[in-house]
């Protein structure tokens, strides 16, 4: 399929990779071809957004938001360099939806679904590099500087400007030259993970195994499955492994860093949903990941009556676990402190059906390529509380760009 659709100058693949963790409804699905767009700039992206939803309610939709719409949902700037370059806001109605389950294989096209079908069947099994890449990985910010901010960072908390803030740093390489079907297939093999995407726009890319749902509305039902709580996994022994799984049930600084981001959650699905039906569902579990354990807690609520996809991410992006609390004032400080722009990193990608149920993904353990200036990128943090130890945070985050770095070497 892949192989197939990488004839298209749009496309997008959604796979959830075997998972299970909340009975997903496909087990893949694949957007190809744009039959007509929108791309737009934070200022009045939301505005311009609608106007097209408008025009299209009985078509799939599939694009992304990009972090820094928060310039036009919290009136703020972005001023840091940016290598990739992704509009703020795309999306696409696809010419063609594929939609995969362990039963069959559903085809949405407006022509002859069965010439699709063997298309596909007839395309290559096996996805092999179509060039060699060449790729020299640089770290935006070095270690002395990194450990420095941190502390900086917990002096703002102790001052009480801030609870929580989740801090980026950008690895990147210049003049690299990548196949992108063949990166992403070694990424998800070495990394499965339930919310991988492979993300075509013209000549950016975006190279996706992320592990952490945004939001999802189904039928009334609106739910965010936030991340925060990381440990790494030894596979090599079973003891150390539980060892390292335990931490994060233990772990007090683990736990009060996914409490506050539970409690920005809830806080903005209040805005959207009806009164007293924000819950939280499932506090501090645990999940294992190839490379690591997660902790991950599920808060979910009930819609407002008249309230649709465009309101549920107008209200609550960028999203608690990748900024922090209070959620502008750390934008601010993140604004301060990061050297990269970041883009669709920390934004989303996923789609909307007919009739408005949606899934987004957060854009994280992902690669971004920008094909026509060679550049590439990608970006791993943590969140910081005042308890972090800066080098330990230091360390945490090259332990989230492993996958990516080993797939590249």
């Amino acid at each position: 399929m892949l192989n197939w659709v990488n004839r298209f100058n749009i496309f997008c693949l959604l796979d959830n990779r075997h998972y299970d963790f909340s009975k997903p409804a496909f087990e893949c699905l694949l957007a190809a071809g744009s039959k007509v767009n929108i791309e737009a700039q934070a200022g009045n992206a939301f505005d311009a957004l609608r106007s097209f939803y408008a025009a299209n309610k009985s078509d799939w939709l599939f694009g992304h938001f990009s972090y820094d719409l928060k310039n036009e949902t919290e009136k703020l700037s972005s001023g840091n360099s940016d290598g990739i370059g992704f509009n703020d806001l795309h999306f696409f109605v696809p010419e063609i939806v594929l939609e995969l389950n362990d039963k069959e294989v559903k085809i949405h096209y407006e022509g002859n679904a069965r010439i699709i079908f063997e298309a596909i069947v007839k395309s290559p099994t096996t996805i092999t590099e179509s060039v060699i890449s060449k790729i020299v990985i640089q770290h935006k910010i070095k270690r002395e500087s990194y450990i420095d901010i941190i502390e900086k960072l917990r002096q703002h908390i102790l001052r009480g400007d801030c609870y929580e803030l989740n801090f980026c740093q950008e690895f990147f390489a210049a003049d690299a030259v990548i196949d992108p079907l063949y990166i992403y297939n070694r990424l998800i093999e070495l990394s499965p993970n339930p919310f991988s995407a492979l993300y075509k726009l013209n000549s950016r890319w975006c190279l996706s195994a992320s592990p952490e749902r945004y939001l999802k509305k189904e039928g009334s039902k609106i739910i965010s499955q936030p991340i925060k709580g990381t440990s790494k996994r030894n596979l090599d022994n079973v003891a150390d492994d539980e060892k390292a799984r335990n931490y994060l049930i233990e772990s007090a600084k683990e736990k009060s860093e996914n409490v506050m981001v539970v409690d920005l959650v809830r806080n903005d699905l209040s805005r959207i949903c009806k009164p007293g039906s924000v819950q939280v569902d499932e506090l501090f579990a645990v999940y294992s990941f190839p490379q690591v354990h997660q902790m991950i807690s599920t808060v979910s609520g009930e819609l407002e009556e008249g309230k649709d996809w465009i309101d549920c991410v107008q209200a609550t992006f960028p999203m608690g676990s990748m900024t922090g609390a209070p959620k502008k004032k750390v934008m601010e400080l993140i604004e301060q402190y990061e050297q990269t722009k970041r883009g669709l990193f920390s934004g989303t990608i996923g789609y909307v059906k007919p009739g408005g149920n949606f899934d987004f993904n957060v854009v994280i353990r992902s690669i971004l390529y920008n094909e026509a200036d060679k550049y590439l990128s990608f970006q791993t943090g943590g969140g910081i509380t005042y308890n972090s130890n800066p080098v330990l945070e230091y360390e945490e985050s090259l332990l989230k760009a492993s996958a990516m770095m080993k797939v590249l070497e």
